[in-house]
């Protein structure tokens, strides 16, 4: 198992997390993504509210918990997007906003390396 660099808001923090994790975030985060598009393509004022769109609530459970959520209705774009990271064992509990933008890229590094 290697080890995931998630770059928040404000530093970084590095843990252990296995390839198939990071594929399934990777998959929740391609969801997000077009949940994002969706909302961003509406034209404003068009008289009809658009329909809500589904939060992001990953979880992951190993060598640590980590969560990551995001609820795509209150960005207009997917370059505005913030995630909400919450990382935690038995000792210590971090939770940090990092950008979606840096998040998809951090996911990527961590798959190529």
């Amino acid at each position: 198992m290697t080890r995931l660099t998630l770059n928040l808001v404000q530093g970084a923090v590095s843990f252990n997390f296995s390839e198939e994790a990071a594929r399934q975030l990777q998959t929740e985060i391609s969801a997000l993504m077009q949940s994002l598009k969706t909302i961003a393509s509406l034209t404003p004022g068009a008289g009809s509210r658009p329909t809500p769109q589904k939060s992001m609530e990953y979880r992951h459970t190993g060598d640590i918990f980590l969560e990551i959520f995001c609820n795509p209705n209150i960005y207009p774009s997917p370059f505005a997007a913030k995630i909400l990271v919450t990382l935690r064992d038995d000792r210590i509990r971090l939770t940090s906003e990092a950008e979606l933008t840096q998040l998809i890229e951090d996911i990527n590094i961590y798959l190529e390396s």
